[in-house]
């Protein structure tokens, strides 16, 4: 028989939405010969699926973007100063070519702006305050150069409203507002700043009210750099008179008259500034200078440059082009749900029946996790003895500090009689049988027991391994190697059982069924849907021993769900790492723990 071809075509009755999910799990067709009454199909599963990944989409370009304010528009709100975000962009369209004595940055690309009702920086309270219109491009062109230019500040800088609302956000982390300045007749406003490693004492004295939440901040030396800059807006409507006189009383060391920038003014807002031009400009522009180490009050010796790196500006405080990323982020992580299935902690089913029944306070106590195929065979036999128990959920992966002091270990199950904790499956289904309550597992006949628990062991040596090693399988060849020796310790067991069954011994359940049951269950609740598991011949005398173990009210009554499995499997069948130690073990090599 064509096992392989059983193990394929299986895999069409199992769900479509975990065949999409893990294309690289089906069965080859090359596995054969395992006799244990698995029925024979005809048509393979299939190709393979391409691996899964991200795509990345573009949307189209869109039109600019301006923030522009009306002629003598000589005040402005100072509540609104982040227009955001933008994806796509269009190179900003210049009249006039810039002069030679503009350093060469390469041409913005706005894009275009969401609209206001947006989450923007500016409303988190989490940017300046100070300047109107600034705008969140996460990688305009040349980006790096402006920053460093923007940080080193030589001389006077010219930028355009669009220059300096697009790259001013990069650099300011490196900036600490001081003051604003603005003028009652003069179209100009005036920010200053100064470095942000130069530190200030607190704002506010510490509270000493011990309901009041303190705030965590570490200590920053202070004066640790002097520069100070200065940022003037002019705003549309300044007159050529206005901006040449303010522009000469501007402290520099550079030596330009204020005919030259002028003229650099004028390449930069792309409008004519020469006599019989129109007076007022109509554009909005920025002059950023350092105010330290010029002037009348420069110390001697003082060149007025920054004492540290933009890299140090960027450890002690991100800018808002960074947080905002950040923050959309964490946004998205919250609002879309993990595509990663994960484990359940809750029962459901006839399972979650059985633990409401279970749910009162009783010195008997389990416990265990709903999907744990060890906790299932202790909770097989509590429910076949008819012993009265609690059932307590622990997630094993998240133990409380209580439960490693009745299980070191941290494993489940764990059994609480009394004051008396232990643990480990085989171990608590025989003191179990030597309690002596309830109708019994092992057989009477001593040699009949010794058969039982010489079985017992195969279970837990030989097909437990095998089933996990398979199941984590993620190699073809090792998925065909793993699948033929959890077949061939299954035959073994099959072979040393009662002839007619339909359990291990005979027609009733035992001690040995209880043993393999939780696994039995899983070859179609998981091995089937992740590895393509064969269903069996029912008039075989493995698929009767299967059919029995599914329909045994007992074992039923602790089964959940099929999305229980599916879900709480994913990891295994994807072998991520810290799925549990009993895989550890397998990827490792060694025995279960």
């Amino acid at each position: 028989m064509d096992v392989g071809q059983a193990h394929a075509n299986s895999y069409q009755h199992a769900r479509p939405h975990l065949q999409q999910s893990h294309p690289m799990q089906q069965p080859p067709q090359s596995i054969q010969g395992f006799g244990l009454g698995f029925v024979p199909y005809t048509s393979f599963y299939g190709q393979q699926g391409a691996p899964r990944g991200l795509t990345t989409t573009h949307p189209t370009s869109a039109a600019p973007q301006y923030n522009t304010a009306p002629p003598n528009a000589l005040r402005y709100s100072q509540q609104q100063q982040y227009n955001l975000p933008v994806h796509n962009g269009v190179p900003i369209q210049r009249p006039h070519p810039q002069p030679p004595n503009q350093v060469p940055i390469a041409p913005v690309q706005t894009q275009e702006a969401v609209p206001p009702e947006s989450s923007t920086a500016a409303q988190d309270g989490k940017v300046d305050k100070h300047i109107k219109g600034l705008r969140i491009i996460p990688e305009p062109p040349g980006k790096d150069e402006w920053r460093q230019r923007l940080f080193e500040v030589e001389g006077l800088l010219i930028l355009t409203e669009e220059e300096f609302q697009i790259y001013f956000p990069h650099v300011d982390n490196v900036y600490s507002h001081r003051s604003t300045q603005e003028y009652k007749k003069k179209p100009f406003v005036s920010h200053y700043y100064d470095c942000r490693l130069k530190g200030r004492p607190a704002g506010t004295p510490k509270s000493d009210d011990p309901n009041k939440k303190k705030r965590k901040r570490v200590a920053r030396e202070r004066d640790l750099c002097d520069v100070k800059i200065k940022i003037t807006e002019y705003l549309p409507g300044a007159t050529r008179d206005e901006i040449a006189t303010h522009l000469s009383q501007q402290p520099r060391g550079d030596g330009i008259n204020a005919e030259a920038l002028l003229q650099r003014v004028q390449g930069a807002i792309g409008q004519s500034l020469q006599s019989g031009a129109p007076m007022q400009v109509t554009k909005r522009f920025y002059t950023i200078q350092r105010v330290n180490g010029t002037g009348p009050n420069a110390k001697e010796g003082e060149n007025g440059r920054h004492k540290h790196t933009i890299e140090e500006s960027d450890r002690i405080k991100k800018n808002s082009v960074i947080r905002w990323l950040a923050m959309q982020d964490r946004e998205k992580r919250k609002a879309k749900p993990s595509e990663k299935k994960t484990y359940h902690t809750k029962a459901t089913g006839p399972a979650l029946g059985t633990v409401k029944k279970h749910s009162k306070d009783h010195p008997l106590k389990l416990y265990g996790s709903c999907f744990c195929p060890f906790v299932q065979r202790v909770w097989i036999a509590l429910e076949y003895k008819k012993l009265d128990y609690q059932y307590i959920e622990i997630d094993p992966y998240k133990k409380p500090d209580w439960y490693l002091k009745l299980n070191p270990r941290g494993l489940v199950p764990t059994l609480q009689d009394g004051d008396w904790c232990c643990y480990e499956s085989t171990v608590l289904m025989e003191y179990l049988e030597d309690i002596n309550q309830g109708k019994p597992l092992l057989p009477s006949d001593p040699k009949k027991r010794a058969h039982s628990r010489l079985w017992s062991d195969h279970i837990n040596r030989k097909i437990v391994p095998r089933f996990y090693s398979y199941l984590i399988a993620q190699e073809t060849s090792k998925q065909i190697e793993e699948a033929a020796g959890l077949k061939n310790e299954i035959e073994k067991l099959v072979n040393a059982a009662d002839a007619e069954g339909p359990f291990f011994l005979g027609p009733e359940l035992s001690f040995v069924d209880v043993q393999v049951a939780p696994w039995v269950i899983r070859l179609n609740k998981v091995l089937k849907p992740y590895r393509g598991w064969p269903d069996v011949d029912k008039d075989s005398r493995w698929g009767k021993w299967v059919v029995a173990i599914e329909a045994d009210p007992f074992v039923k009554a602790t089964t959940s769900g099929d999305e229980l499995y599916l879900d709480s499997y994913e990891r295994y069948a994807e072998n991520r790492p810290n799925t549990s130690q009993v895989a550890d073990a397998i990827n490792s090599g060694k025995g279960l723990p």
